[in-house]
């Protein structure tokens, strides 16, 4: 109550936006913008918190939701004025750290994953598995791109060639988003932008970390012991936290775990 009353000094607050999963647009359980909308909104917006911190743990997926809610939080802190810290538990990369770029500062563990700075587009090819069965495939289109990358058709070297295009002009909005918002942190000495990762203190060596903290008590480094921390994160449907799933959810839940492989965890 006291924080509301005038002239009765408050405790400092720092609200605590979890970001975990994979980024899509499908799933209960991937980060998404319309997904996480409400809860970043009441994040920066309940109580008039001294500070919103991420934490962050996601291996990425949708450039585009990552933008977005990447683009969402800077919004909200430039227009509230609060600062924004993101602390990174086992892996930030691809996706996961564009959202970790949006914050002020970046922490991580000394065993976090960071980086991949770059774009990857995977499918599979089961032409010959059909013909093997004696399956013919028939595709109609409007439009001489209408079916590029088709998995049941053979690989086309103009579709390969497009597909890099297009590949090649997300890195480009992936690197000018981490140099925008890094700056002259990052090692300018050093190629950050090859997809490659880093670990812990190398990342802070080439500046995609500040440094190597926890939330807790880096928090009450900056705003004392008696700071408070309201957390928020994406509800899970009753069906979902009981391991109910629909098949969709199931496919989603595998995807996830795939993601999260790629970096041994």
């Amino acid at each position: 109550m006291k924080r509301y009353l005038p002239f009765v000094k408050s405790d400092p607050t720092v609200a605590v936006l979890r970001l975990s999963g994979a980024i899509g647009t499908g799933g209960r359980g991937s980060l998404s913008d319309q997904g996480l909308a409400p809860v970043i909104e009441k994040a920066f917006s309940r109580g008039k918190p001294d500070a919103v911190a991420l934490q962050i743990n996601s291996p990425g997926g949708s450039p585009v939701q990552s933008s977005l809610i990447g683009a969402r939080i800077r919004r909200l802190s430039e227009e509230k004025n609060i600062p924004v810290y993101a602390f990174v538990e086992d892996v930030a990369a691809s996706g996961g750290y564009w959202l970790a770029a949006a914050a002020d500062e970046i922490y991580a563990d000394e065993s976090s994953v960071l980086g991949s700075i770059g774009v990857i587009s995977s499918g599979f090819g089961a032409h010959v598995f059909l013909a093997r069965q004696g399956i013919e495939r028939r595709v109609h289109t409007a439009g001489k791109s209408k079916s590029m990358m088709d998995p049941f058709q053979p690989e086309s070297e103009e579709d390969v060639a497009r597909m890099k295009v297009m590949l090649e002009k997300i890195h480009i909005n992936f690197i000018r988003h981490v140099q925008q918002r890094r700056g002259d942190k990052l090692d300018k000495s050093k190629d950050l932008f090859t997809g490659d990762i880093w670990i812990g203190s190398a990342a802070q060596d080439v500046g995609l970390i500040d440094g190597i903290a926890h939330l807790v008590p880096s928090m009450k480094a900056r705003f004392g012991d008696k700071v408070k921390f309201r957390r928020y994160g994406q509800r899970r449907g009753l069906m979902s936290r009981i391991g109910a799933h629909i098949v969709g959810d199931a496919f989603a839940s595998i995807e996830e775990r795939a993601e999260f492989a790629r970096y041994g965890l």
